[in-house]
């Protein structure tokens, strides 16, 4: 049973990172096609996501995800998690992802637990992502700012931990075909960087 004891314990011994832009390249990039690797290793602008887990109680963890406004210039209407990229004012890049979670969807910041990190990731679109492990108090109430939030929805933790629930897919980007891992959820699609910081932070879990 996923309890928020055991989630606390799983990332007790993640720090936060000293260089936002020191990130880890992912397992298997070097076979990726040319063009996604030059994204990956090009100057990287630093951003912050917060995994929020909301605690509904032993066992019923959830996690809260969003959809992205389709007026967006990039990954309109995709699933991610709340966040963005670092502004001058932070001081750190936990701060970034409280401030950007508490803009895009009004959890704010004094009812988020943060409880560890994952490694900072490149992403093909030039950022380099901080993923802030955060434990939300179920009595939060949402007020997402329309211009950049279509929806936020809640997946419980279970779901995303069923082996069958994860789907390898090819798709082809830069000319060549590429395996990744992406899960569907009542209509929605999650795939891309977000499946790729699940992946990360659930094989932390089930280490324990």
């Amino acid at each position: 049973m996923i309890t928020a004891a055991l989630l606390r314990e799983c990332f007790a011994g993640t720090r936060e990172p000293v260089d936002p832009l020191d990130v880890v390249m992912p397992l298997g990039s070097e076979s990726w096609p040319a063009g996604m690797r030059e994204k990956l290793t090009a100057t990287l602008t630093p951003a912050g996501v917060l995994i929020p887990l909301v605690d509904h109680g032993p066992g019923e963890i959830s996690v809260l995800l969003t959809e992205r406004s389709a007026a967006l210039k990039t990954h309109a209407g995709q699933v991610s998690f709340p966040g963005g990229r670092m502004e001058p004012d932070d001081p750190d890049i936990t701060i970034t992802a409280l401030r950007e979670t508490e803009e895009e969807v009004g959890i704010a910041q004094d009812i988020v637990s943060v409880i560890g990190y994952l490694k900072p990731m490149p992403t093909i679109t030039g950022y380099a992502v901080t993923p802030v492990i955060g434990l939300v108090e179920k009595s939060f109430e949402l007020n997402v700012d329309a211009t950049e939030v279509a929806s936020a929805f809640e997946v419980p933790l279970a779901f995303f931990l069923e082996p069958s629930n994860r789907r390898r897919v090819e798709r082809e980007l830069h000319g060549s075909r590429v395996t990744m891992v992406e899960y569907h959820f009542d209509g929605q699609r999650i795939w891309g960087a977000t499946a790729f910081i699940l992946e990360k932070f659930l094989k932390k879990i089930e280490k324990q």
